[in-house]
């Protein structure tokens, strides 16, 4: 199987506040979850991190990946290739700046298509990454955001 498939999501108690980030890989019949948390940020900056951690995770470039997001953010932001001038302009003003120069510089090696879903609904890998992104945030030892916090 030559797709990757990724569902992510984000969240933030308080916004900001405590958040984390979960993400699910499928790569024919592996799956395989990953979550993390921090002490201080965003629901945005969780949504953004689900999709770098998850990218970064990957070994090989030119991959086929559909990312599934319930993000309207992310998803646009990439869809609409506003990030491609945002970039081109130094991010000027823009928030999460660090965050979508991490991401871009991963966009560069695969193919990416972003695919937004509705969050809550019935679709049972958002709803795994919700948990994820939940339990994440609730965990204990939350790590610095220090693009956030710093």
């Amino acid at each position: 199987m030559s797709q990757l498939v990724i569902y992510t999501d984000g969240a933030a108690r308080g916004n900001p506040g405590p958040g984390g980030y979960g993400a699910v890989l499928h790569w024919g019949s592996t799956i395989k979850e990953i979550s993390g948390g921090y002490r201080h940020t965003t629901n945005n900056r969780m949504e953004l991190m689900a999709v770098i951690e998850a990218l970064k995770l990957l070994k090989r470039e030119g991959l086929d990946i559909t990312i599934y997001s319930d993000s309207a953010y992310v998803v646009n932001t990439v869809e609409k290739r506003w990030l491609f001038n945002w970039a081109r302009n130094g991010y000027k003003g823009k928030k999460n700046a660090d965050l979508w120069a991490q991401y871009l510089q991963l966009h560069r090696k695969h193919n990416i298509k972003f695919v937004w879903v509705k969050g809550h609904a019935d679709n049972q890998w958002n709803n795994r990454c919700d948990v994820l992104a939940t339990t994440a945030a609730d965990g204990r030892n939350l790590i610095e955001d220090t693009g956030f916090e710093g």
